[in-house]
């Protein structure tokens, strides 16, 4: 028979390659650790590790390895499908999303959510697209929410809503860039937002890996348009909050503004930033809930799911 604990030990022992840094990863002894692999060894009757420097799996270690995430994904999916048989009255319910989009987005599910289903625990994993998508591939988080295509295969994609990408300018950018031209430049942008007008500009953008920065790099790419980029952030209402004050051009979701109150009343007092739809398909996306498709989706999953749906 198996035992699970001593396959969890081997599968770090089997990531790390190096029995001191998994045994410091386990909380355990280096002994303790090398107790349980040599128990495994003994089970199976084969040789796991080649004890070398540095260590190495055996042919046998490399076909465990595979079989073990398997084996205690499986155990995971089943006492969580035998918990919600249980009358639905406990679980847990882990969302990925972006920070700012779970501000606009989450007041509006999840104290519904809570007043249905007080007893699930739910826990946000907040980060940009590439880490939410590694996050639902290797099983930590139940869904995410995000701009679609997602990077990660195998994903059951519910859409939720649509969404649009902006582009922010600054009339203190325009006027440094056409003197004497502003309203003649935001005439023109209002009937046909020309990047290419805007290529000599300073731009504030996100990190690489957030869905729109990879959304204005295509953009910029296809009109053949190499930005002038002043600053890059992890934060996307850092850019915003730059931009009002002129430092640069940036893009902001369209949902981030109608969602954000405060916002919204600074650019109505004052407006010194001006917000122009793209004449591009790429800024028109769809936000949509994933969840892995190989993967047991709990009840919680499936009531957050309907819910979302119905919010949003």
């Amino acid at each position: 028979m198996i035992n699970f604990l001593n396959l969890e030990y081997f599968l770090v022992a089997a990531e790390e390659l190096n029995f001191t840094r998994a045994a410091k990863r386990l909380f355990i002894s280096q002994q303790s650790l090398s107790n349980h692999i040599s128990n495994m060894e003994k089970e199976f009757d084969v040789v796991l590790f080649n004890r070398t420097t540095p260590l190495t799996l055996t042919y046998a270690g490399q076909a465990l390895k595979l079989k073990a995430r398997q084996m205690l994904d499986l155990r995971a999916e089943t006492y969580r499908e035998l918990t919600d048989i249980k009358d639905f009255s406990i679980g847990q319910l882990t969302i990925g999303l972006s920070h700012t989009r779970g501000r606009i987005i989450l007041p509006e599910i999840l104290p519904v959510y809570k007043e249905r289903f007080p007893n699930i625990d739910l826990k946000l994993v907040e980060g940009n697209s590439s880490r939410l998508a590694a996050d639902l591939l290797h099983g930590d988080v139940d869904l995410i929410i995000d701009l679609l295509p997602f990077k990660v295969e195998n994903v059951e994609l519910v859409p939720i809503c649509k969404e649009e990408i902006l582009l922010a300018v600054p009339d203190m950018i325009l006027e440094h860039a056409f003197p004497g031209q502003l309203n003649e430049i935001k005439t023109q942008l209002e009937n046909y937002t020309d990047l290419s007008l805007l290529s000599n500009c300073p731009f504030l953008l996100i990190n690489k890996g957030n869905r729109v920065r990879t959304i204005a790099d295509e953009i910029f790419e296809e009109s053949q348009i190499t930005p002038n980029i002043v600053l890059e952030t992890e934060n996307i209402e850092t850019v915003l909050a730059l931009a009002v004050k002129g430092m640069g051009i940036t893009f902001y979701p369209r949902m981030f503004i109608s969602g954000h109150r405060e916002i919204q009343q600074r650019l109505n007092a004052h407006s010194p930033l001006n917000l122009y739809s793209l004449n591009h398909p790429k800024v028109h996306g769809t936000l949509a809930i994933g969840y892995h498709k190989g993967h047991y989706m709990s009840q919680a999953t499936k009531e957050f799911i309907q819910i979302a749906k119905e919010a949003l």
